[in-house]
């Protein structure tokens, strides 16, 4: 039962949103029919094909089997069965699990896992088509169960055909590029129309945020929810661990704000069984039992009971993988059974362990509020050891650790839900910092100046100038709400005013820990590009009027600023400029699609050059002159 009193829904005509939690290894959906002046409330699928209980469950596999031909035989459920029973392996089928994490981020601390700890995927599939299957069954079981469940169900899904909108959670550490990539998957999947409007229905949230919001409405204590508390919220999934940190704004209405960057790590629960099936490996090499199919066996029998149910109280520990007759007393095989000890689980458990503890001290290291108490949430929390060692660990600390009732492995796809009807966060915290490359005046009594001598030029202006330079729009740590702009000024030069006519501006983040960073080459890897915003400024070309440099010289001179708009959860950016007294906006967005940009476009902070376009690119366009922020939006990456 929520807590939370929610208004009447206010628009004209019903609505019908999903909660998608793509999970690593279990996915669920969650839903909400709006119908003018009724009050919105929050469902679970329950039932999916090929489950056996009656009741159902809110949670499916993530598994797909696929044929020779990568054609789909056999998804969630039905896949799992296939490939416990034999069928798979019998008619060939390939089994695709984890799939989710092919999309991770390779740019970050949460990304230190190599790709063969992951199973790959067919050969001749990407992530996006592999997404888009799953994406295309968790839709169909969606609508089969309000078909099958409501009252005129059929008649439900007539009036919203068309104006279906999504939600979609992702680990904290995914940013534009993964969320780019997962829109392509659902219109793909026929979630959506490949247009304007159609990307509008689909937004996307943290798993943090999500199950913060899950927490507000059926985990917290009433003490918790007050103003000026704060509250980190740990959600321990299958493959992320995701960590998130709010403070209490005010409590009637609800309104939170992050009040430090996010956190991501890659030790969910199935780094744990990877962990535990390249030690067997070892430990049994030469017994005869240390065939990859009897290491796999074990490894089910671990995750199936050992992983679930582990507390660290026992001494020993069987996992059954063959018969009676299957014995090797020298490596602790008896009867078809490997014995591990207490302290060999553990072992496979503490890296997951130390990963959380790192990332709470680091939650506490950024953020400006005193922070004590920390929830824990998702499928690994329900781990006891895991569970009983963090609370030991953090009360040393001075953190109170708790778990909430009921099933917190329904944290995201019911959070996403609350995120769309109660969205309770206003402002967020930027992890990292964003601006553009930009050209320095050259200062002779700057020391770092004069270390970039060699690189010196001779602008059309006049002015000595050094690239390499980088401009913050937005710095690491600041507060966001969600309505706030941010903007620099900037401007071009050209001997010739119709060089000045396409200005395009490379958007880049920096995620180094400096921060007042005003060099690309100091920490060169820790700069990425993020899409290149362009603005047709024939408009202004007309007011332009030719300037002289001290040389004699003559050139033109445009201005502009460039502007972030942070939004929700996504990032957006344009070009404005003042044209006959009118702020003008307008943006050509280019997103690489996994190519790296081979070029250097600088800007001049006061000055700028460059319509260079990176190859292979996908590319948006919206005019947004009027200064609104229309349906259309670009959208680089979420902070």
């Amino acid at each position: 039962m929520s807590r939370i009193s929610r208004q009447p829904y206010s628009g004209n005509r019903r609505k019908l949103v999903f909660g998608f939690d793509i999970g690593t290894t279990f996915s669920g959906i969650s839903y909400s029919i709006l119908d003018p002046g009724e009050i919105p409330t929050i469902r679970s699928v329950t039932k999916y094909p090929g489950q056996s209980n009656s009741g159902g469950d809110s949670k499916v596999p993530s598994i797909i089997c696929y044929d020779s031909d990568d054609s789909v035989c056999e998804v969630g459920e039905e896949a799992y069965q296939a490939c416990e029973s034999g069928e798979a392996d019998l008619n060939g089928w390939t089994e695709v699990k984890w799939f989710k994490l092919h999309l991770r981020p390779t740019n970050t601390s949460a990304s230190r896992i190599a790709a063969k700890d992951i199973p790959p995927l067919p050969t001749n599939m990407t992530v996006v088509d592999v997404l888009a299957d799953f994406m295309a069954y968790l839709y169909r079981c969606g609508l089969d169960f309000i078909r099958d469940t409501h009252h005129a169900g059929d008649q439900i899904l007539k009036s919203v055909d068309g104006q279906i909108e999504f939600v979609f959670g992702h680990p904290n550490g995914w940013e534009g590029s993964q969320q780019e990539k997962m829109r392509q998957a659902a219109v793909l999947a026929g979630l959506i129309p490949n247009t304007s409007s159609g990307r509008s229905r689909l937004q996307f949230v943290t798993e943090g945020e999500a199950s913060l919001h899950y927490c507000v409405n059926n985990g917290f204590s009433s003490g918790l929810i007050k103003t000026g508390a704060s509250v980190m919220i740990v959600d321990c999934g299958g493959g992320t661990i995701d960590l998130s940190s709010f403070a209490f704004k005010e409590v009637n209405p609800i309104s939170v704000e992050e009040i430090a960057p996010v956190g991501c790590r890659l030790q969910g629960a199935v780094f744990v069984s990877n962990r535990a099936e390249a030690y067997l490996l070892e430990k049994l090499r030469g017994s005869g039992f240390d065939t990859p199919q009897d290491v796999r066996k074990m490894v089910k029998f671990f995750d199936q009971t050992i992983k679930k149910r582990f507390k660290g109280t026992q001494k020993t520990a069987l996992l059954q993988f063959g018969g009676t007759r299957d014995n090797a007393p020298d490596y602790g095989i008896n009867r078809g059974a490997v014995k591990l000890t207490g302290a060999e689980i553990v072992r496979l458990f503490e890296p997951s362990l130390e990963a959380i503890l790192g990332a709470i001290e680091e939650q506490r290291r950024t953020t400006h509020r005193n922070v004590q108490d920390i929830l824990m949430v998702g499928g690994f929390a329900a781990n006891d050891w895991l569970f009983q060692s963090l609370r030991e660990s953090l009360k040393l600390l001075g953190f109170n650790l708790s778990r909430p009732d009921g099933f917190t492995n329904k944290a995201v796809a019911d959070g996403a839900m609350s995120f769309y009807l109660d969205h309770f966060v206003s402002a967020r915290v930027a992890r990292a910092t964003y601006g553009s490359y930009i050209t320095w005046n050259f200062d002779p009594k700057d020391l770092e100046h004069v270390r970039r001598f060699h690189s010196k030029y001779t602008d059309v202006d006049g002015v000595d100038r050094l690239p390499g330079g980088f401009c913050s729009i937005v710095k690491k740590g600041t507060s966001i709400a969600e309505q706030r702009e941010f903007r620099s000024s900037f401007s071009r030069v050209a001997k010739n005013v119709r060089d000045l006519r396409i200005n395009s501006c490379q958007v880049t983040v920096y995620r180094g820990t400096n921060h007042d960073t005003q060099w690309s080459d100091v920490e060169p890897d820790k700069f990425e590009s993020l899409g290149i915003v362009s603005a047709d400024l024939s408009g202004l070309l007309p007011s332009l009027s030719r300037q002289t440099s001290p040389t004699g010289s003559t050139y033109f001179k445009a201005e502009f600023d460039i502007i972030l708009f942070f939004g929700r959860t996504e990032l957006q950016a344009f070009i404005a400029w003042i044209e006959k007294g009118q702020e003008k906006r307008y943006a050509l967005l280019i997103i690489s699609i996994n190519i790296p940009f081979t070029y250097e476009p600088y800007l001049r902070y006061d000055l700028g050059e460059s319509e260079l376009k990176p190859p292979s690119c996908m590319i948006i366009q919206f005019d947004v002159s009027d200064s609104s922020l229309v349906e259309s939006e670009m959208y680089l990456q979420g902070f």
